[in-house]
């Protein structure tokens, strides 16, 4: 059989179909396998692609990994994941081993304020706008602020306050509080908020609980916290002081976490929609034309109740925002 019908069947171009049974069938017997960084040093193309992440350990940075790489397994793509500890440099030397490694292109979770990326890499981010010419996939944030302040607001809380820990590189989850307040405003719902940065540690919003409690009872009655893990941790640090949930204080959160990854939600939350976000950025990462690519892909966000929030009869299905 001739090299070049070879090729052709182990480069996916159309041949009889005769032609190709037989090539597959020797190639099952013989163990062959393409190589596709020997491929690649010809077609400049491994059909590998990289994603930076700050931890594995965070359920929706873990859940993003897993659906990267299942959006990527079915364009026939491979996926070598990065783990940054939320440290910048570290960021940044990941970018230079993606170059070293050849791999043709990369999905970003970046903290890095001055992060420097070869332009000629194919480059997507999450979370953050990095510049006109790199396209930004996110949830709406906003939005998913807005949803989280009307739903408690449904439910009877009139004091209500937004708790945040994150990065201290601006990006587009600080749109949660942004929008959470606004909405409260407009509602004439008084509202605090406590900011903190990554490394400040959720012990310090502690202090802030014990202030508002009087006589024995939280001045609060309706929380948002930026992240379901952070209102994980504030509804252990409000039992510890005698607050129950959802009786005395309701409780949302945001991402949309089950515990063991598809049980039970860790809260009633703000839902990402986690699997839209990973097959978006990869679409944009692998696109033929680059030069159309939006800067910015804004994906909307729902409601779950999850156990932290007192929910009329009917409730239990998933509500949306900008659907």
């Amino acid at each position: 059989m001739a090299l070049g019908t070879v090729s052709k069947v182990m480069n996916g171009i159309p041949v009889g179909e005769d032609y190709r049974r037989r090539v597959r069938q020797a190639a099952e017997k013989l163990g062959y396998q393409v190589n596709n960084y020997a491929r690649g040093l010809k077609t400049n193309r491994t059909c590998t692609a990289a994603l930076i992440v700050p931890s594995l350990s965070h359920p929706f940075f873990a859940a993003l990994a897993h659906e990267v790489c299942q959006a990527l397994t079915a364009r026939g793509y491979r996926m070598i994941p990065f783990v940054t500890s939320f440290d910048p440099e570290a960021e940044q030397a990941c970018i230079r081993m993606i170059r070293q490694n050849k791999v043709d292109g990369a999905i970003v979770l970046t903290y890095n304020p001055n992060l420097e990326v070869d332009p000629e890499l194919p480059f997507v981010t999450i979370d953050r706008y990095f510049s006109a010419t790199v396209p930004c996939v996110s949830s709406d944030n906003f939005g998913g602020g807005q949803l989280a302040a009307e739903r408690l607001i449904e439910r009877g809380c009139r004091r209500l306050a937004f708790l945040r820990t994150g990065s201290r590189v601006p990006g587009e989850a600080d749109k949660r509080g942004d929008g959470f307040e606004g909405y409260c405003r407009s509602r004439g719902i008084p509202v605090e908020s406590l900011r903190l940065n990554d490394g400040d540690g959720p012990e310090l919003f502690a202090p802030f609980l014990r202030e508002r409690m009087e006589g024995g009872k939280l001045a609060l009655d309706g929380i948002f916290c930026s992240t379901d893990r952070l209102a994980y941790d504030i509804c252990g640090m409000l039992a510890g002081m005698g607050v129950r949930v959802p009786e005395d204080v309701q409780i949302i959160g945001f991402d949309g976490m089950r515990k063991f990854g598809d049980a039970d939600l860790y809260c009633s939350t703000i839902v990402q929609p986690v699997r839209k976000l990973a097959e978006t950025g990869v679409d944009l990462l692998l696109a033929e034309d680059r030069s159309q690519l939006p800067a910015m892909v804004c994906l909307p966000v729902s409601y779950l109740p999850g156990g932290t929030t007192r929910e009329p009869p009917e409730a239990g299905k998933e509500l949306g925002r900008g659907q």
